[in-house]
């Protein structure tokens, strides 16, 4: 492949992934077929399989398409002259309407990875990474060498990536959460945050 025909292929890759997350979460990754999908994409099958061998592959090619969107977010919040209170906009940001479509999407991908272990360990990798960026922020803001800061908050990390899935698959199973139940989620990320940032190293 050619250097200026890899990009376009990879830009063709995400068109793809953008049509089809639709037909993918109402579905489900049982009950879409290749051929749902390839029409979703408005594709024929033969020529969706070329970029989409199995369902398997379009589960990973998500998880990395969606992460890289995620890490640009995160360099933007690096960069802020507020990194936490820029990282708690960014995690509500993810409670709006909007947001919450991919609901259903997540919640059929974390049922797959249950039976899957290609999809598992994507999944996982995906949670990995997030964890990671996530424990840089700290780091930034407690001054604790990158280790140190991922020993200390990985609880904290972890708990930040659950709250933020569960809400979406909530969501989508359960319809908008209730004002009482938003506001605890709020309040638990709020008390997350509040004490890490008070939890500077010292000397």
């Amino acid at each position: 492949m050619s250097p200026t025909a890899a990009p376009a292929a990879e830009e063709r890759s995400h068109e793809i992934l953008s049509s089809i997350r639709q037909a993918f979460a109402e579905k489900g990754f049982d009950g879409a077929s290749m051929q749902d999908l390839a029409r979703a994409a408005g594709m024929s099958v033969g020529n969706f399989y070329r970029y989409f061998p199995s369902k398997a592959a379009i589960v990973q090619a998500m998880c990395g398409y969606d992460l890289a969107e995620i890490q640009g977010e995160f360099a933007e919040i690096q960069t802020s002259h507020q990194p936490m209170a820029c990282l708690r906009e960014r995690i509500l940001a993810h409670f709006d309407e909007k947001q919450m479509e991919d609901g259903q999407l997540w919640a059929e991908i974390t049922a797959a990875a249950i039976r899957k272990p290609e999809i598992g360990e994507a999944a996982r990798a995906m949670e990995d990474t997030i964890v990671t960026l996530l424990t840089t922020i700290f780091a930034q803001v407690t001054l604790r060498p990158l280790e140190e800061a991922r020993q200390r908050y990985e609880g904290q990390c972890q708990l930040l990536v659950m709250l933020v899935k569960a809400m979406a698959t909530r969501t989508a199973q359960c319809g908008p959460a209730s004002p009482a139940l938003a506001a605890q989620v709020v309040a638990v990320i709020d008390r997350l945050l509040s004490e890490i940032s008070q939890d500077i190293a010292k000397g």
